[in-house]
């Protein structure tokens, strides 16, 4: 039983809504999921259904393709912002090594390569403002430890001072 008959379109992805089919069931030959289908033949509306049911952004198929590569083989812009959107991993390498970036502009679809390299840049930054968060966090957390241990032996020594005096008999002052 098909979910969805798609038999007017050429290439429509009926054979992938069978009923029962688990999302990321791959098929045994190419090892290709629904999503992968899907982000081949620019799919977004059935990439999307696959992604809220659970599939695999990352999956990667026989030649060491997700679904990202797919989607920037075939130039499909909607497809890898839903793929980006959703958390893909944008630098997984195929069998040769490639990005879908690579792919992308291998293939000549510019703006999906500068759409990646755009995403790449707004998470490398990203990752650098989080580290040099946690530096500050960590130099503050040092700072603050530092000072609370020389408050801390600033505190001790005046006991013991204050000790000193009272035991030598001399009178104690409370202005310091």
């Amino acid at each position: 039983m098909l979910l969805w008959d798609a038999s007017s379109e050429p290439n429509g992805p009926s054979p992938l809504l069978e009923a029962g089919t688990e999302v990321n069931l791959a098929a045994a030959a190419f090892v290709q999921s629904p999503a992968h289908l899907a982000a081949g033949g620019g799919h977004a509306f059935f990439l999307l259904w696959q992604l809220q049911t659970g599939a695999n952004l990352n999956q990667q198929d026989w030649l060491g393709e997700a679904p990202i590569h797919k989607a920037a083989k075939v130039g499909s812009l909607e497809c890898l912002t839903l793929l980006v959107a959703s958390q893909a991993n944008i630098d997984l390498r195929n069998n040769n090594s490639q990005t879908a970036e690579d792919l992308a502009l291998a293939l000549g679809f510019l703006e999906c390569a500068q759409f990646l390299m755009k995403v790449k840049q707004i998470q490398n930054l990203k990752a650098g403002a989080q580290y040099n968060t946690s530096l500050h966090d960590s130099d503050e957390s040092i700072h603050s430890d530092a000072s609370k241990r020389q408050k801390g032996v600033w505190e001790r020594n005046r006991l013991v001072n204050r000790k000193r005096r009272r035991s030598n008999g001399k009178a104690v002052s409370s202005t310091f």
